[in-house]
């Protein structure tokens, strides 16, 4: 029997979720199952890397979202009643579904977050459309009230979900050789009976395989603060919260074979189709003129100032780099970027003169995108551009840093502020730095961790395997037992996100509304007056998820 994996988390479960989704998509296909779910908590970290690597691997990619539902409303932040939500399964069908998660995702964070994003049910049932709920773990509503012995209560807020999603809400049933799940999944079953509301089979699964539970247990430390030793420390109950295989599933569900045969039904409804291509912002040109006529008029104009003699030898290379960007399409590109750097000169805002390979570009040049003439300097334009590079141009610009949030500000008012975000960045774990946390979760003495950590070379990209291969002394550690498990944990934690924060140059401008695209949360940077804390908005995909789906990101770099 087939099964699918539609409760499942990620590293991007900060912290919590141990399993990366390379591994999660490779695991999936060896153990044929066709189809995978990301539901971590509260986010869509890494909703488009399952999309593309899923999609790579044949399987189909089910993007969801362990949702945090607010006791009362989104809106009410008082304390112990409104800190403790309950969590729903959301998975998306269908593109009508993936906007809705969207937006859900981004007023969590921007509306309701109170220690955790939150949505309510009244904003749930604006944007059930296109998605499947799954009633979740002992944290989801149905099963605290089944705990409590409040079986009439579960079944009242069972029914409350159907009458939202339809056929498309589910009682989840879980088995990880608890008790309370035992009670839970008794009380589910008779519910299930009496209401016609389906079983579905799930595993809360934070790692890949079962010999990750010990990572796993370290991450939690992380995340706490505590020691693997601390008795009263967060903890799971055991090593059953990994990716099991459907044979694994099956023997575990025996007595509910429907539960197990649902999960399949259930990822055959979903079948999300996102469009990739780019995706510019509409830039406003003169009456009767299009982008191209336009950035031909600005650079003809530019030409004759640049190259007073304008010679065959410019006038070749003009035309061959404006025939390449017209049909690409990319002449609202080079406006978007001429006009705001013409707005940082005419503004006093230094500028520099331009980076990378933007600078093989005669048209730049001619615009005053970068100050140095490609011809003279022998720079080549398909460095930057050709027919073959299918993704967007990418130019990044030095700002003077004292004023590059006017640029910014300028942007966002020219296109719209619910048009324009900053981009999320992740901080990862490093070789020296997971030594250093393995070593603290397990209370090996710090000047001990502080040696072996110091034993890593420091040069980039860096990993615990090269330098195990590159420093004896570091090899040898592995003999001692105390070491071994340190090295071992540390190997398994290594290169996994543990924090997010806001990248320091990314901007991200769309054609309609940001929440059309991609979900947000909220952002601090510091404001001008005395250093304090503004908040802007940021987004949930980081720099290269939000080029994947087409969108237009530009550095902004301060110097």
């Amino acid at each position: 029997m087939s099964f699918v994996h539609l409760h499942t988390h990620s590293e991007f479960s900060l912290l919590d979720g141990a399993s990366r989704i390379s591994e999660m998509v490779r695991l999936a296909a060896e153990t044929g199952m066709p189809a995978i779910a990301l539901t971590d908590h509260g986010v869509l970290y890494g909703a488009v890397d399952l999309y593309l690597q899923a999609k790579a691997a044949g399987i189909n990619p089910i993007i969801g979202q362990e949702v945090y539902v607010a006791t009362r409303s989104r809106h009410q932040k008082e304390g112990r009643a409104d800190r403790d939500p309950h969590h729903l399964i959301l998975l998306v069908k269908n593109l009508e579904g993936y906007r809705n998660l969207i937006q859900l995702s981004s007023l969590a964070h921007l509306e309701g977050y109170y220690y955790k994003p939150r949505i309510d049910k009244a904003l749930l049932a604006e944007h059930a459309q296109g998605l499947i709920a799954l009633s979740s773990c002992l944290g989801g509503e149905v099963a605290s009230r089944l705990l409590e012995g409040d079986e009439a209560g579960a079944e009242q807020v069972a029914l409350e979900y159907q009458q939202m999603f339809g056929e498309d809400y589910f009682l989840e049933i879980q088995d990880h050789g608890m008790e309370e799940q035992t009670r839970v999944n008794e009380g589910l079953a008779r519910l299930s009976q009496r209401t016609g509301i389906p079983l579905v089979a799930t595993n809360d699964s934070h790692y890949t395989r079962k010999d990750d539970a010990e990572a796993h247990d370290i991450l939690l430390c992380l995340q706490t603060g505590t020691v693997v030793s601390d008795q009263k420390r967060m903890r799971f109950h055991n090593d059953e919260f990994y990716l099991k295989t459907p044979t694994e599933m099956a023997e575990r569900f025996r007595e509910f074979p429907d539960a197990v045969a649902n999960t399949i039904r259930i990822a055959e409804r979903c079948h999300l189709e996102l469009d990739t291509k780019p995706l510019l912002p509409r830039f406003e040109v003169p009456q009767g003129e299009t982008a191209e006529t336009y950035l031909r008029r600005l650079a003809e104009q530019g030409l004759k100032s640049r190259y007073p003699e304008l010679g065959q030898v410019v006038r070749d290379r003009f035309e061959m780099e404006f025939g390449v960007i017209e049909a690409m399409g990319y002449a609202p590109y080079f406006l978007i970027v001429s006009d705001f750097i013409d707005f940082a000169r005419q503004n006093g805002v230094a500028v520099g003169p331009g980076r990378g390979s933007a600078a093989g570009s005669i048209i730049s040049y001619a615009l005053g995108i970068t100050t140095l003439d490609p011809i003279q300097h022998g720079l080549i334009f398909e460095r930057f551009l050709n027919r073959e590079r299918i993704s967007m141009p990418d130019i990044d610009v030095d700002f003077d840093d004292r004023n590059r949030d006017r640029v910014i500000d300028y942007v966002g008012q020219k296109y719209g502020q619910d048009h324009v975000a900053q981009i999320i960045t992740f901080g990862t774990m490093k070789a020296r730095a997971v030594i250093r946390d393995v070593g603290r979760a397990l209370d090996v003495p710090l000047r001990e961790v502080d040696h072996l950590a110091k034993l890593v070379p420091p040069t980039l990209n860096m990993t615990l395997d090269k330098a195990i291969q590159m420093v004896p002394e570091l090899a040898q550690a592995e003999k001692d037992p105390v070491y071994e498990r340190l090295l071992k944990n540390a190997r398994k934690l290594e290169g996994l996100v543990r924090h997010a924060s806001t990248h320091a140059a990314g901007i991200v401008i769309t054609p309609e509304p940001l929440q059309h695209y991609l979900p947000l949360q909220a952002s601090i940077t510091r404001g001008d007056k005395n250093g304090q804390e503004k908040r802007a908005v940021m987004t949930q995909y980081e720099m290269n998820a939000v080029q994947k789906i087409g969108l237009l990101k530009m550095d902004f770099l301060g110097l």
